[in-house]
């Protein structure tokens, strides 16, 4: 099991104790599923790899877990009605409100007196960056005691690949057939100007990482939010087998950094110190190339895309060294 981690994943393996513990590692994880087969996820679907560790994490702390879903992938991953493929209690609701859904499920659990609950709400890149925005923004501020995740494949994939505000420069998508000319939106950095008690970014190519990311969120009252890049084969245009392969790219390449902000303190995360603090950068034109969504980028726009990088990877040196991120 050890060797099918990968390099990256072995240098992760510091966050759990070094390499020794892995087994330790796999053996806490809850063998019970609460995704289950026969959803309708696409094939190759990363999210789907997010929304089962995050259950699992869950499980492991004893309590029982409410799943809260916004219009989005993952509301269609579920099946029809009156079947599911969660294995848990699951609301669902429009896109603007998931947040606002939460915020009120936990007051009302709050006011029974039920402190045995985990209450996770989980969205798209649409329904957190553009759409839900306002309504997160309101209940971190108000302390609600939740944990929203951000799955974030970086376009509206539910309804025809449009671009949200977290697609990346020169991405093509239904709405920017020339690729779109802003920069992705940083939503984790603005929910940690929020001064919410925990923020993290994470990526299932690095399952130790995101599982333990989880857990600790669990561990922390008060609002939570983990922003996580899922890789998506069909509006990214990637073969359906390279998921994990994409995810570890962007965070190789600088285009996806990952870190934590827990009451305040920042700290990077293993497979991205490598990168930041190391200088062990590997070219973004790899990862760019790599997906039909770039197709037709010029040298010039790699360029462009590249200095952006580093500046990106300076910028989280320095917040590394300061341990802040302002």
């Amino acid at each position: 099991m050890v060797e099918v981690l990968g390099k990256e994943e072995h240098e992760g393996m510091e966050a759990v104790g070094g390499e020794g513990k892995v087994v330790k590692w796999l053996a806490e994880i809850p063998a019970d599923e609460y995704v289950l087969k026969g959803n309708s996820a696409c094939a190759g679907c990363t999210a789907m790899i997010a929304l089962r560790y995050a259950l699992k994490a869950s499980r492991a702390t004893g309590r029982k877990t409410l799943l809260l879903v916004g219009a989005c992938c993952m509301v269609v991953c579920e099946g029809v009605y009156p079947n599911t493929a969660y294995n848990v209690p699951t609301l669902d609701t429009a896109f603007a409100c998931t947040a606002s859904m939460a915020s009120g499920v936990e007051a009302a659990l709050k006011s029974f007196g039920r402190r045995d609950v985990n209450v996770i709400a989980f969205a798209g890149d649409g329904g957190t960056v553009d759409i839900g925005i306002q309504a997160l923004s309101g209940a971190v501020e108000r302390g609600h005691n939740f944990l929203y995740v951000c799955y974030d494949n970086e376009a509206y994939c539910n309804t025809g690949m449009q671009r949200s505000g977290a697609t990346p420069p020169c991405a093509r998508t239904t709405t920017t057939p020339g690729g779109k000319r802003e920069k992705k939106k940083d939503v984790p950095r603005i929910m940690a100007a929020h001064g919410i008690p925990y923020v993290a970014t994470a990526c299932p190519s690095y399952p130790i990482d995101l599982y333990e990311k989880f857990k600790r969120a669990f561990s922390i009252e008060g609002p939570k939010y983990i922003h996580i890049l899922t890789p998506c084969p069909v509006s990214w245009r990637f073969p359906t087998s390279k998921g994990v392969e994409m995810g570890k790219l962007a965070v190789r390449t600088g285009m996806w950094t990952l870190y934590e902000v827990e009451h305040g303190v920042f700290r990077l995360s293993p497979p991205s110190r490598r990168v930041v603090l190391r200088g062990d950068v590997v070219p973004v034109e790899k990862y760019l190339r790599a997906q039909g969504r770039f197709n037709g980028i010029t040298d010039e726009e790699v360029e462009r895309i590249q200095k952006m990088v580093y500046q990106e990877l300076e910028w989280f040196k320095e917040a590394a060294a300061r341990r802040k991120l302002w």
